[in-house]
């Protein structure tokens, strides 16, 4: 047969090719084959009735942490990734130089999920719930990333810095842990992702300043020190600099870092996050997160488009990780990862990072999911995810 699956029937939305239209989508050795008005369902060897559905691309979290058995945060990636409709994830930072072969062999090559990782300037990376990977600036080894990076360029998209003082950098370290990693990156020739509340500066001002094209500031809503609202709640005039000049700014919720009173008032002065992530981790998926799709709801419920919001989590991340074209689409040739999504209406309690509710009224609702052009079904014996969690910032 010349396809091996077809989704038809659905309501294709594709931002990276501007589609949104009925259209049915063939998939043939692992990638798009045909997309048209109407397929031949005989052509194929299993179709699936989406009527009624959304179809798009695989969805792309720029910010997740999966290095379960390692890092105290980390997840088993693909039953709150690829099950939950993110086909590629981007771990923020869990490995450092000295953990991220483990992180390669175990985590990175065996998941069905497709991963990346930004490596942490901490060469131990995020492993002490207690004591912070840069209490000690003597952990963040410029030497140590850059062999790392160079052994492992075809998985490390950049490297990753977390600033928050006290639990996490040391005062004597101060803002040291920045200027080291724009240090390790410009000599591999890649962006730095800013971890960037609560820092050792006077404001947000003096991180932007470091930042340039391509960087990425996660936590952009985030409500503590070094925020990107100034005293009388308007956008920073550093930060409007830093969206001029191609900072990338990204969500990155996590269980401490989104709030939406700080997301209502950038939305307001229009300043829309260029892309949606989770910071998805072992405190925070069994709330406030739990997955990228309700983080995706949240900015349905802020007053995105769907394919505003869409386009944040598949074309857009695709660009950030180099991958147009060829991931966040479903133009032929591209590689095969969809998501068939309902799109629910009720009433629906959405809780930021601080315990606020809101009311939401729509929700996306992965259904079936395509990875590599088949439909993903877990691995019998999967592992399940661990019934306990503790709060924690992050």
């Amino acid at each position: 047969m010349a396809h091996d699956l077809i989704l038809k029937g659905g309501t294709l939305i594709d931002p990276a090719a501007a589609l949104h239209a009925p259209m049915d989508v063939a998939f043939a050795q692992g990638r798009v084959a045909d997309v048209a008005p109407s397929l031949d369902a005989a052509s194929a060897r299993q179709v699936i009735d989406c009527r009624g559905q959304f179809v798009a691309p695989g969805m792309i979290d720029l910010h997740v942490h999966v290095y379960w058995g390692v890092s105290h945060y980390g997840i088993h990636p693909d039953p709150h990734c690829v099950a939950k409709g993110v086909t590629t994830a981007v771990d923020a930072g869990s490995a450092g130089a000295d953990t991220f072969p483990g992180f390669r062999k175990f985590i990175l090559e065996a998941s069905a999920t497709r991963l990346y990782a930004h490596l942490n300037i901490s060469a131990l990376g995020m492993l002490d719930p207690d004591i912070g990977e840069l209490e000690d600036i003597r952990h963040a080894r410029v030497d140590r990333a850059l062999a790392t990076i160079e052994q492992n360029r075809d998985l490390i998209l950049g490297v990753k810095v977390r600033l928050t003082r006290h639990s996490l950098v040391s005062e004597a370290a101060g803002m040291r842990p920045l200027h080291l990693a724009r240090q390790a990156a410009d000599a591999a020739g890649l962006p730095i992702m800013v971890h960037p509340q609560d820092a050792w500066c006077s404001s947000i001002d003096d991180i932007l300043a470091v930042m340039r094209k391509g960087d990425i500031l996660t936590h952009c809503y985030h409500g503590m020190p070094c925020g990107i609202l100034d005293e009388q709640g308007r956008i920073r005039s550093a930060v409007h600099e830093a969206v001029e000049r191609g900072v990338l700014f990204d969500v990155g919720h996590g269980a401490g870092s989104f709030r939406w009173s700080i997301a209502e008032a950038a939305l307001a002065q229009g300043l829309q996050p260029a892309t949606i992530s989770s910071d998805l981790h072992i405190y925070n998926v069994n709330g406030p997160v739990f997955d990228l799709a309700t983080t995706v709801s949240k900015f349905l419920h802020l007053g995105l488009s769907l394919d505003d919001a869409l386009a944040k989590v598949t074309a857009v991340p695709a660009q950030v990780i180099g991958q147009a074209g060829q991931l966040g689409t479903l133009r032929p040739g591209a590689w095969g990862d969809a998501v068939v999504l309902d799109v629910e209406t009720g009433e629906f309690p959405l809780v930021d990072s601080t315990g606020v509710m809101q009311i939401g009224h729509r929700r996306i609702v992965p259904r079936t999911v395509v990875r590599g052009g088949k439909v993903y079904q877990p691995a019998a014996g999967a592992r399940s995810q661990p019934s306990e969690f503790v709060a924690r910032q992050g």
